[in-house]
């Protein structure tokens, strides 16, 4: 006999919709010194390099949990925000970026401790906030990148709302001051009105991947938003408008992947940071990017 069905009210199903975008999987930055980029993301910051793609000196993919920042070698990308990074443990994280000073020395690398982060400075510039894992806020995870955080100009965000939820079809909404838009199950992107000047825009781009590949093209090529044909899996664009009146909001590239592209959701390495040669246990080389069942 089949057992009773639960009552219908039981669940919140609009809580679990995602929207169109399933995967926020990749910040690319590019760095002018892969060594220095290996000191402060696999060292400092107790990343892991990609083990299988990317393995050359002119370019780095570095995993975090299920995303990973890209850091081919170029002209120096500074994005205009700050990247959310969740890390297992704060006081081993302190100690990297301790240590790291010795490499780091004489460039814009920087740190300081604040009471829910640890506020982190890359060698050129980028910024980072380092969160302990908290699942009431951030979900069951225990290492990854939460969100990215635009500093965008005054009277913005109910434009790029729109933007993101006409064209895109990402669930978006205002909180405190700040537009949250949905870009996979415990991640987000973030815009911050601020009235500090922002340098020009410089290419560095964030990938997402669409469920309605082909609908959210189809919108922006009416708009003339279409930046780059890169393949049958993939487009960009950069410019983010009001759908109202067709006014400039923001830049940053979007790297645009479909749910059938050969990446999508590829499983990653992820190394302990905690251990070394001189402090090692047998059978905890790898570590999880989510947390143990409750």
């Amino acid at each position: 006999m089949d057992a009773p069905l639960p009552p219908q009210n039981l669940w919140d199903r609009s809580a679990e919709s995602l929207g169109n975008v399933v995967e926020l999987q990749h910040v690319n930055l590019q760095v002018p010194d892969p060594l220095l980029a290996t000191a402060f993301y696999i060292s400092a910051l107790g990343l892991t390099r990609d083990p299988y793609l990317m393995t050359g000196i002119d370019n780095m993919w570095a995993n975090a949990g299920i995303s990973q920042f890209h850091l081919p070698t170029g002209r120096a990308q500074v994005l205009r925000g700050t990247v959310g990074l969740m890390l297992p443990d704060r006081a081993q994280l302190l100690h990297r970026l301790d240590r790291a000073r010795r490499w780091l020395s004489g460039t814009r690398f920087a740190f300081a401790e604040a009471e829910d982060h640890v506020a982190v400075t890359c060698p050129w510039g980028n910024r980072m906030r380092c969160h302990a894992p908290d699942a009431e806020r951030f979900g069951r995870v225990t290492l990854g990148i939460p969100y990215v955080e635009f500093d965008v100009a005054p009277g913005t965000l109910g434009g790029l709302a729109r933007f993101y939820e006409q064209i895109v079809g990402a669930p978006a909404a205002i909180m405190d001051g700040t537009l949250q838009v949905r870009v996979a199950r415990e991640q987000y992107l973030a815009f911050r009105e601020t009235d500090t000047p922002q340098p020009e825009f410089d290419g560095h781009h964030i990938q997402l991947a669409f469920v309605d590949f082909g609908g959210v093209h189809r919108k922006l090529s009416e708009r003339g938003l279409i930046s780059r044909e890169d393949s049958e899996h993939q487009y960009r664009f950069t410019r983010l408008v009001d759908p109202e009146d067709g006014r400039l909001l923001f830049e940053v590239e979007h790297e645009i992947r479909s749910t059938t592209h050969p990446l999508f959701a590829r499983p990653l390495v992820n190394r302990n940071a905690a251990i070394s040669n001189t402090r090692y246990a047998p059978g905890h080389e790898a570590t999880h990017w989510a947390m143990p069942p409750a």
